[in-house]
Protein backbone atom coordinates (compact mmCIF):
# COMPACT_ATOMS: atom_id res chain seq x y z
CA UNK A 1 0.00 0.00 0.00
CA UNK A 2 1.40 3.75 -1.06
CA UNK A 3 1.32 6.44 1.63
CA UNK A 4 -2.55 7.77 1.34
CA UNK A 5 -0.90 11.43 1.00
CA UNK A 6 1.61 10.65 -1.72
CA UNK A 7 -1.44 9.04 -3.85
CA UNK A 8 -3.56 12.46 -3.25
CA UNK A 9 -0.83 14.53 -4.46
CA UNK A 10 0.00 12.15 -7.27
CA UNK A 11 -3.95 12.12 -8.55
CA UNK A 12 -4.13 15.71 -7.91
CA UNK A 13 -1.17 16.42 -9.87
CA UNK A 14 -2.62 14.38 -12.58
CA UNK A 15 -6.02 15.31 -12.25
CA UNK A 16 -7.18 17.44 -15.73
CA UNK A 17 -10.60 18.64 -13.95
CA UNK A 18 -9.54 21.73 -12.39
CA UNK A 19 -7.14 22.94 -15.12
CA UNK A 20 -10.05 22.11 -17.62
CA UNK A 21 -12.61 24.18 -15.82
CA UNK A 22 -10.43 27.48 -15.67
CA UNK A 23 -9.68 27.31 -19.17
CA UNK A 24 -13.32 27.27 -20.01
CA UNK A 25 -14.60 29.76 -17.33
CA UNK A 26 -11.94 32.24 -19.09
CA UNK A 27 -13.15 31.12 -22.46
CA UNK A 28 -17.11 31.56 -21.57
CA UNK A 29 -15.76 35.22 -19.77
CA UNK A 30 -17.49 34.03 -16.00
CA UNK A 31 -14.76 35.85 -14.31
CA UNK A 32 -15.82 39.67 -16.22
CA UNK A 33 -19.28 38.86 -16.30
CA UNK A 34 -19.47 37.64 -12.77
CA UNK A 35 -17.42 41.24 -11.71
CA UNK A 36 -21.49 41.88 -10.79
CA UNK A 37 -23.62 38.88 -9.48
CA UNK A 38 -25.71 36.78 -11.65
CA UNK A 39 -28.24 34.00 -11.28
CA UNK A 40 -27.11 30.73 -12.99
CA UNK A 41 -30.11 30.83 -15.34
CA UNK A 42 -29.23 34.57 -16.92
CA UNK A 43 -25.98 33.60 -17.52
CA UNK A 44 -26.92 30.17 -18.93
CA UNK A 45 -29.42 32.15 -21.32
CA UNK A 46 -26.73 34.70 -21.92
CA UNK A 47 -23.98 32.29 -22.67
CA UNK A 48 -25.97 29.93 -24.69
CA UNK A 49 -25.03 26.96 -22.48
CA UNK A 50 -26.88 23.96 -20.50
CA UNK A 51 -27.97 25.90 -17.35
CA UNK A 52 -27.47 22.09 -15.13
CA UNK A 53 -24.30 21.75 -17.18
CA UNK A 54 -23.01 25.56 -16.16
CA UNK A 55 -24.24 25.14 -12.49
CA UNK A 56 -21.65 22.14 -11.87
CA UNK A 57 -18.98 24.35 -13.22
CA UNK A 58 -19.67 27.34 -11.04
CA UNK A 59 -20.03 24.27 -7.99
CA UNK A 60 -16.57 23.40 -8.38
CA UNK A 61 -15.14 27.25 -9.33
CA UNK A 62 -16.60 27.91 -6.16
CA UNK A 63 -14.87 25.08 -4.68
CA UNK A 64 -11.57 26.47 -5.95
CA UNK A 65 -12.15 30.20 -4.36
CA UNK A 66 -12.52 31.66 -7.89
CA UNK A 67 -16.45 32.43 -7.65
CA UNK A 68 -18.75 32.78 -4.61
CA UNK A 69 -22.27 32.44 -3.78
CA UNK A 70 -24.27 35.77 -4.02
CA UNK A 71 -28.27 35.55 -3.24
CA UNK A 72 -29.40 33.49 -5.80
CA UNK A 73 -26.79 33.70 -8.34
CA UNK A 74 -22.66 33.99 -7.48
CA UNK A 75 -19.96 36.63 -8.33
CA UNK A 76 -16.47 36.69 -8.86
CA UNK A 77 -13.50 36.93 -5.76
CA UNK A 78 -10.76 38.96 -5.30
CA UNK A 79 -8.72 35.45 -5.76
CA UNK A 80 -10.30 34.79 -8.96
CA UNK A 81 -10.34 38.41 -10.34
CA UNK A 82 -6.73 37.62 -11.55
CA UNK A 83 -8.12 35.34 -14.44
CA UNK A 84 -10.11 38.55 -15.91
CA UNK A 85 -9.51 40.04 -18.56
CA UNK A 86 -7.89 43.65 -17.75
CA UNK A 87 -6.43 42.11 -14.58
CA UNK A 88 -2.63 42.48 -16.01
CA UNK A 89 -1.94 39.12 -14.71
CA UNK A 90 -2.03 37.84 -18.82
CA UNK A 91 -4.14 34.80 -17.50
CA UNK A 92 -6.62 35.75 -19.13
CA UNK A 93 -4.85 35.26 -22.35
CA UNK A 94 -2.98 32.38 -21.51
CA UNK A 95 -5.97 30.22 -20.43
CA UNK A 96 -8.53 31.05 -22.89
CA UNK A 97 -9.25 28.50 -25.99
CA UNK A 98 -9.23 31.07 -28.68
CA UNK A 99 -6.57 32.58 -27.88
CA UNK A 100 -3.00 31.23 -29.52
CA UNK A 101 -0.98 29.98 -26.25
CA UNK A 102 -5.18 28.42 -24.79
CA UNK A 103 -5.31 26.81 -28.15
CA UNK A 104 -1.88 25.34 -28.14
CA UNK A 105 -2.18 23.99 -24.92
CA UNK A 106 -5.13 22.26 -25.81
CA UNK A 107 -2.78 19.92 -28.07
CA UNK A 108 -0.94 17.96 -24.78
CA UNK A 109 -3.86 15.79 -24.94
CA UNK A 110 -1.42 14.26 -27.64
CA UNK A 111 1.67 14.59 -25.76
CA UNK A 112 2.19 10.71 -25.94
CA UNK A 113 2.68 11.86 -29.80
CA UNK A 114 5.55 13.88 -29.08
CA UNK A 115 7.60 11.42 -26.60
CA UNK A 116 7.26 8.80 -29.70
CA UNK A 117 8.11 10.54 -32.04
CA UNK A 118 9.95 13.89 -30.75
CA UNK A 119 7.49 15.47 -33.23
CA UNK A 120 4.95 18.26 -32.25
CA UNK A 121 1.29 17.60 -31.24
CA UNK A 122 0.31 20.74 -32.27
CA UNK A 123 -0.65 19.35 -36.31
CA UNK A 124 -1.80 16.53 -34.91
CA UNK A 125 -4.71 18.35 -33.22
CA UNK A 126 -4.66 21.06 -36.11
CA UNK A 127 -4.09 19.79 -39.33
CA UNK A 128 -1.03 22.18 -39.49
CA UNK A 129 1.69 23.84 -37.20
CA UNK A 130 1.44 26.57 -35.29
CA UNK A 131 2.70 29.18 -37.39
CA UNK A 132 0.95 28.13 -40.14
CA UNK A 133 -2.09 28.89 -38.23
CA UNK A 134 -0.42 32.31 -37.05
CA UNK A 135 -0.04 33.10 -40.60
CA UNK A 136 -3.39 32.55 -41.42
CA UNK A 137 -5.15 34.10 -38.55
CA UNK A 138 -4.77 37.32 -37.10
CA UNK A 139 -6.70 36.85 -33.81
CA UNK A 140 -3.88 34.10 -33.02
CA UNK A 141 -0.79 36.30 -34.67
CA UNK A 142 -2.41 39.30 -31.96
CA UNK A 143 -2.51 37.16 -29.06
CA UNK A 144 0.78 35.73 -29.51
CA UNK A 145 2.40 39.00 -29.24
CA UNK A 146 0.12 40.07 -26.58
CA UNK A 147 1.42 36.99 -24.44
CA UNK A 148 5.40 37.72 -25.73
CA UNK A 149 4.90 41.07 -24.17
CA UNK A 150 3.42 40.81 -21.08
CA UNK A 151 6.18 37.43 -20.75
CA UNK A 152 9.29 40.03 -20.77
CA UNK A 153 7.94 43.39 -19.98
CA UNK A 154 9.20 42.70 -16.23
CA UNK A 155 11.70 41.27 -17.42
CA UNK A 156 12.97 43.59 -20.20
CA UNK A 157 15.19 46.10 -17.94
CA UNK A 158 17.26 43.11 -16.94
CA UNK A 159 18.18 42.01 -20.30
CA UNK A 160 19.04 45.67 -20.99
CA UNK A 161 21.12 45.87 -18.07
CA UNK A 162 22.63 42.24 -19.17
CA UNK A 163 24.01 43.12 -22.53
CA UNK A 164 26.80 46.22 -23.27
CA UNK A 165 24.61 47.50 -26.38
CA UNK A 166 26.46 50.76 -25.99
CA UNK A 167 29.12 48.76 -27.91
CA UNK A 168 26.94 48.38 -30.97
CA UNK A 169 26.34 50.96 -33.59
CA UNK A 170 23.17 49.35 -34.88
CA UNK A 171 20.96 45.96 -33.86
CA UNK A 172 18.99 43.63 -36.46
CA UNK A 173 15.92 42.19 -33.93
CA UNK A 174 15.81 38.44 -36.31
CA UNK A 175 12.33 37.34 -35.63
CA UNK A 176 11.65 40.68 -33.16
CA UNK A 177 7.61 40.40 -33.06
CA UNK A 178 6.52 43.89 -31.64
CA UNK A 179 9.80 44.86 -30.52
CA UNK A 180 9.48 45.04 -27.18
CA UNK A 181 13.07 44.63 -26.25
CA UNK A 182 14.92 46.52 -29.01
CA UNK A 183 12.32 49.48 -27.89
CA UNK A 184 13.90 49.55 -24.36
CA UNK A 185 17.25 49.24 -25.83
CA UNK A 186 16.60 51.97 -28.17
CA UNK A 187 15.48 54.41 -25.38
CA UNK A 188 18.54 53.63 -23.01
CA UNK A 189 21.15 54.47 -26.05
CA UNK A 190 19.74 57.24 -28.19
CA UNK A 191 22.48 56.82 -30.83
CA UNK A 192 21.88 53.74 -31.62
CA UNK A 193 19.43 52.17 -34.86
CA UNK A 194 17.27 49.37 -34.92
CA UNK A 195 15.60 47.08 -37.45
CA UNK A 196 13.07 44.32 -36.17
CA UNK A 197 12.86 41.30 -38.69
CA UNK A 198 9.46 39.35 -38.57
CA UNK A 199 6.76 37.82 -40.57
CA UNK A 200 4.02 40.23 -39.56
CA UNK A 201 5.25 43.57 -38.89
CA UNK A 202 2.75 45.77 -37.86
CA UNK A 203 3.07 46.18 -33.99
CA UNK A 204 6.95 46.57 -34.60
CA UNK A 205 5.85 49.74 -37.06
CA UNK A 206 3.73 51.00 -34.21
CA UNK A 207 6.00 50.09 -31.50
CA UNK A 208 8.62 51.75 -32.83
CA UNK A 209 7.49 55.08 -34.53
CA UNK A 210 8.30 57.24 -31.98
CA UNK A 211 11.68 56.41 -32.74
CA UNK A 212 11.24 58.11 -36.18
CA UNK A 213 14.44 57.22 -38.81
CA UNK A 214 16.37 55.57 -35.74
CA UNK A 215 14.15 52.65 -35.73
CA UNK A 216 12.37 50.06 -38.95
CA UNK A 217 10.64 46.88 -39.47
CA UNK A 218 10.93 44.99 -42.62
CA UNK A 219 9.29 42.13 -43.67
CA UNK A 220 11.27 39.00 -44.02
CA UNK A 221 11.49 35.38 -42.49
CA UNK A 222 14.76 34.59 -40.30
CA UNK A 223 14.87 31.64 -43.11
CA UNK A 224 15.82 33.84 -46.06
CA UNK A 225 18.65 36.30 -46.18
CA UNK A 226 18.54 38.72 -43.80
CA UNK A 227 19.92 42.63 -43.55
CA UNK A 228 23.68 42.78 -43.82
CA UNK A 229 24.20 46.00 -42.13
CA UNK A 230 23.81 45.61 -38.23
CA UNK A 231 26.64 45.75 -35.43
CA UNK A 232 24.54 43.10 -33.40
CA UNK A 233 21.80 40.56 -34.41
CA UNK A 234 19.32 39.80 -31.58
CA UNK A 235 17.57 36.64 -31.31
CA UNK A 236 15.09 36.72 -28.16
CA UNK A 237 13.35 33.56 -27.01
CA UNK A 238 13.88 31.90 -30.97
CA UNK A 239 15.55 28.82 -31.26
CA UNK A 240 14.10 26.69 -28.40
CA UNK A 241 10.82 27.09 -31.32
CA UNK A 242 12.40 24.91 -33.68
CA UNK A 243 14.06 21.51 -33.78
CA UNK A 244 18.08 21.35 -34.46
CA UNK A 245 17.65 21.49 -38.22
CA UNK A 246 15.47 24.84 -38.16
CA UNK A 247 17.66 26.65 -35.29
CA UNK A 248 21.07 25.41 -37.22
CA UNK A 249 19.17 27.24 -40.43
CA UNK A 250 18.56 30.57 -38.71
CA UNK A 251 21.98 30.78 -37.13
CA UNK A 252 23.36 29.68 -40.44
CA UNK A 253 21.17 33.23 -42.25
CA UNK A 254 22.17 35.34 -39.05
CA UNK A 255 25.86 34.03 -39.65
CA UNK A 256 26.00 34.77 -43.42
CA UNK A 257 24.39 38.59 -42.62
CA UNK A 258 27.12 39.62 -39.90
CA UNK A 259 29.57 41.43 -41.11
CA UNK A 260 33.11 39.91 -39.06
CA UNK A 261 33.22 42.33 -36.69
CA UNK A 262 29.61 41.93 -35.51
CA UNK A 263 27.91 39.95 -32.74
CA UNK A 264 24.86 37.63 -32.20
CA UNK A 265 23.00 38.11 -29.08
CA UNK A 266 20.92 34.85 -28.30
CA UNK A 267 18.50 35.06 -25.21
CA UNK A 268 17.36 31.94 -24.28
CA UNK A 269 16.00 29.76 -21.42
CA UNK A 270 18.83 27.18 -20.83
CA UNK A 271 18.11 24.19 -19.72
CA UNK A 272 19.70 23.09 -16.69
CA UNK A 273 20.34 26.49 -15.81
CA UNK A 274 17.06 28.31 -15.25
CA UNK A 275 14.58 27.14 -17.58
CA UNK A 276 11.93 25.10 -15.94
CA UNK A 277 11.26 21.73 -17.35
CA UNK A 278 7.34 22.09 -18.09
CA UNK A 279 8.72 24.77 -21.36
CA UNK A 280 10.93 21.87 -22.31
CA UNK A 281 7.50 19.84 -22.63
CA UNK A 282 5.78 23.23 -24.36
CA UNK A 283 8.19 23.72 -26.83
CA UNK A 284 8.37 19.75 -28.10
CA UNK A 285 4.35 19.71 -27.89
CA UNK A 286 3.27 23.18 -29.32
CA UNK A 287 6.42 23.34 -32.05
CA UNK A 288 9.14 20.53 -32.12
CA UNK A 289 11.69 22.49 -30.40
CA UNK A 290 12.98 22.35 -26.90
CA UNK A 291 15.91 24.36 -24.29
CA UNK A 292 18.77 23.69 -24.66
CA UNK A 293 22.04 24.03 -22.42
CA UNK A 294 24.78 26.02 -23.25
CA UNK A 295 27.10 23.22 -24.79
CA UNK A 296 24.09 22.33 -27.24
CA UNK A 297 23.82 25.62 -28.41
CA UNK A 298 27.72 26.00 -29.06
CA UNK A 299 27.31 22.79 -31.37
CA UNK A 300 24.46 24.32 -33.49
CA UNK A 301 26.46 27.49 -33.70
CA UNK A 302 29.91 25.67 -34.60
CA UNK A 303 29.13 24.92 -38.14
CA UNK A 304 28.03 28.31 -39.00
CA UNK A 305 31.33 29.85 -38.00
CA UNK A 306 29.73 31.13 -34.76
CA UNK A 307 31.94 30.39 -31.91
CA UNK A 308 30.67 31.61 -27.91
CA UNK A 309 32.13 34.54 -26.46
CA UNK A 310 30.50 34.74 -23.09
CA UNK A 311 27.26 34.04 -21.18
CA UNK A 312 25.52 35.71 -18.53
CA UNK A 313 23.16 34.66 -16.37
CA UNK A 314 20.30 37.15 -16.12
CA UNK A 315 18.09 36.73 -12.88
CA UNK A 316 14.85 34.34 -14.04
CA UNK A 317 15.29 32.06 -16.57
CA UNK A 318 17.48 33.17 -19.15
CA UNK A 319 20.38 33.73 -19.99
CA UNK A 320 22.82 35.66 -22.76
CA UNK A 321 24.95 33.86 -24.75
CA UNK A 322 27.30 36.45 -27.20
CA UNK A 323 29.04 34.70 -30.13
CA UNK A 324 31.06 36.20 -32.68
CA UNK A 325 32.70 35.14 -36.55
CA UNK A 326 35.16 32.36 -35.96
CA UNK A 327 38.71 34.38 -37.67
CA UNK A 328 39.25 32.72 -40.98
Amino acid sequence: MGNDDDVKTLREMAGLVTPMALRVAVTLGLPDRLKSDAPVDTLAAELDVNPGALELLLGHLTTLGVVERAGDGYRTTGFGAHLCADAGTGLHNLLHQDTAAGRADLAFVDLAHSIRTGEPAYPLRYGQDFWTDLDEQPRLREAFDRQMTWRIRQRVPKFVEAVDWARFGSIVDVGGGPGDLLAAVLEAHRSMRGHVVDLSVGPARENLARFGDRARATAGSFFDPLPADGDAYLLFDILHDWDDEQAGRILGRCAEAMPDRARLVVIEGIRGVGAATEMDLIMLVHFGGRERSVEELVKLAEPHGLVLAGVTEVPGDHSVLEFRKHPI
